[in-house]
């Protein structure tokens, strides 16, 4: 039998870059806070386009205005915008939860 296959062992020069203090984390500038707030932001009224767009078509019925040549654009962008607005305004909480995964971890003082 060949021993424990659970039990590894790492060579030494392995075992010191494992034990080696993490990097001291980047401070954020504020230019990146803004970019990583829009994005998420924009990332969010795109998953909500979709979902406002089957309310729309659900709940609009059929019109003789739905017919009119270009309508189907003209509602596309009004949707667009609707997500935009709604998301802008903290929309359902997506972008704050992106948000959240994007921070830098927060490291103790402790010694």
């Amino acid at each position: 039998m060949l021993g424990d296959p659970m039990n590894v062992s790492l060579p030494a020069s392995l075992n010191r870059m494992t034990t080696a203090s993490a990097p001291a984390a980047k401070a954020v500038s504020r230019s990146d806070v803004a970019k990583n707030e829009k994005a998420a932001r924009d990332f969010e009224a795109l998953l909500l386009t979709p979902v406002l767009d089957s309310l729309q078509k659900t709940f609009a019925g059929d019109s003789e205005d739905a017919k009119t040549p270009g309508a189907s654009d003209y509602r596309a962008l009004g949707t667009q915008a609707l997500a935009q607005a709604i998301a802008a305004r903290g929309g359902i909480g997506i972008a704050q939860l992106i948000l959240r995964h994007l921070q830098p971890p927060k490291v103790s003082g402790g010694g």
